[in-house]
């Protein structure tokens, strides 16, 4: 079967992301929830996810695991948006709309990924 372009997309946009996790880590670690023990860890966690994920979904015997892992990890973050969107200093000074905005995105991001599920 062949793959589309919304596809490689998706994995090219993860597979960028989690290299940014290495790159500026800084900028990830800055937005995880206090609560969360380690942010080094799980910033570095998130980011090689995102790198494999991303590879596994181009690959049509791992498309679905990595749809499915995809949105896993959709969840998994999600309490950084929210921590963005309450924590001044987690906001990067962006407007509050913009951060609320970011928040009903992930269901767009999920159902995205959810299409390679099926």
């Amino acid at each position: 079967m062949k793959q589309s372009w919304h596809l490689y997309l998706m994995a090219f946009l993860y597979i960028v992301a989690g290299i940014n996790h290495f790159r500026k880590p800084g900028m990830y670690i800055k937005i995880i929830p206090p609560i969360f023990k380690n942010p080094k860890l799980i910033n570095n966690l998130s980011g090689a996810a995102e790198i494999i994920f991303g590879i596994l979904l181009l690959l049509p015997f791992t498309k679905i695991f990595a749809a499915w892992a995809i949105i896993a990890l959709l969840i998994a973050v999600f309490p950084a948006n929210l921590y963005m969107y309450q924590n001044k200093k987690a906001s990067f000074n962006l407007p509050k709309w913009i951060l609320f905005v970011r928040l009903p995105l992930q269901i767009i991001l999920v159902f995205w990924a959810y299409q390679y599920t099926l």
